[in-house]
């Protein structure tokens, strides 16, 4: 294993940061794997399971088992992890901007296809490498304006070149859920069934620029662009895992859910072994645009009325909200038939909280379709 210490730009007086990834089988392998947990710095059920894996890797590398290399970065966000509010970690935004540490990477498609003329074969491998270097290129070229835009790049300086790209987070309560792309599902499938994901979220652009986004579809939008006339891989295979929610936090579940990845790397090749038997698919892929989003109708205390992972039919009621004066009880029934997957932690709320969100398998909604 080989630490390293990235130091980010434009630290204050007083205080630096550095993001530390640990690579693992580093030799002649031409497949890589990158691996991140923590990017919302307060979803601690990811960064188990990668302090796990750590130590599985290191085994497997002892092992002679590794067949790629393999980067994991344990804590992907040092200035989220440092920021905490009267005793309470808030790590998904940044206080200094307000923005999401998972929206707006760079989407550098266009810059990768505009140095690309007269570089491009009828080899698909060739290929490969001459977008690699362009995307690394234009990453190195980018002048991070602040301690954000600095994390980000190097993230993506990381994860750039990765053949699967895995990025662990979590929900506030929820079921085991991925979202990845419509493009790519095909090999995204057999992680999401090793892990016993209820729900599969496919989009081919959610509008979001998250992290999973900004790899696989750019490699999506340069196949589109030269597609009919080379051939272009589909370089990365890019997933955001939700493990459950924030307080889901154990030993077992992180065993379980880090041999999963193991189990999907094997599956893969990535490692050298035999995998399990693929599992049942806990539950169907359905359209990222297919989701019902449940919003407060009201103010008062939520009462939820279904589990999660429960399938549930059109009309069900889902959640209450009673008001704290009149005692007056508003019921929020579902409109589609699906898998409800993830909901609020904090029993009251205000008229137009997010209460939780069910699977549809007909898309309903456009634009941007990740929350804030």
């Amino acid at each position: 294993m080989n630490s390293t210490s990235h130091a980010l730009p434009h630290a204050t007086a007083g205080a630096a940061y550095h993001l530390t990834s640990h690579a693992f089988g580093t030799g002649d392998f031409r497949r890589k794997v990158y691996i991140q947990a923590g990017l919302h710095a307060d979803e601690t059920p990811g960064m188990m399971v990668a302090l796990t894996l750590l130590e599985q890797l290191r085994g497997l590398e002892a092992a002679a088992k590794l067949r790629s290399e393999i980067v994991l970065v344990c804590n992907a966000n040092p200035l989220g992890l440092s920021q905490w509010l009267f005793g309470a970690p808030v790590g998904r935004f940044d206080f200094a901007s307000g923005r999401n540490y998972n929206r707006d990477f760079p989407m550098l498609a266009g810059k990768i296809a505009a140095v690309l003329e007269g570089k491009l074969t009828q080899d698909a491998n060739e290929n490969l490498v001459v977008i690699r270097q362009a995307w690394k290129a234009a990453l190195t070229a980018l002048q991070p304006a602040t301690l954000f835009d600095g994390l980000q790049r190097q993230l993506m300086l990381l994860a750039h070149d990765a053949d699967v790209v895995l990025d662990l987070h979590c929900s506030r309560e929820a079921a085991m859920h991925i979202y990845t792309g419509q493009a790519i599902w095909a090999k995204a499938e057999p992680l999401a069934r090793y892990l016993g994901a209820v729900a599969s979220l496919l989009a081919y652009d959610s509008g979001a620029s998250s992290f999973d986004e900004a790899q696989s579809l750019t490699w999506w939008q340069l196949q589109q662009q030269f597609g009919a006339y080379y051939p272009i891989p589909t370089g990365t295979v890019s997933v955001t895992v939700e493990h459950r929610g924030q307080r889901d936090v154990s030993y077992d579940m992180a065993q379980r859910d880090a041999q999963a990845i193991i189990d999907y790397l094997t599956h893969q090749g990535f490692i050298d072994g035999i995998a399990p038997p693929l599992p049942e698919l806990a539950g169907p892929a359905t359209p990222l645009a297919g989701s019902e989003q449940f919003l407060a109708p009201a103010s008062g205390i939520l009462v939820h009325r279904a589990q999660l992972g429960d399938v549930i039919e059109v009309g069900q009621p889902l959640f209450d909200v009673i008001d704290t004066t009149s005692g007056v009880t508003t019921t929020v029934h579902s409109k589609t038939c699906g898998v409800f997957y993830m909901r609020r932690d904090v029993r009251y709320v205000k008229h137009g909280d997010p209460l939780g969100r069910v699977t549809g398998a007909t898309s309903q909604r456009t634009g941007k379709l990740l929350g804030a």
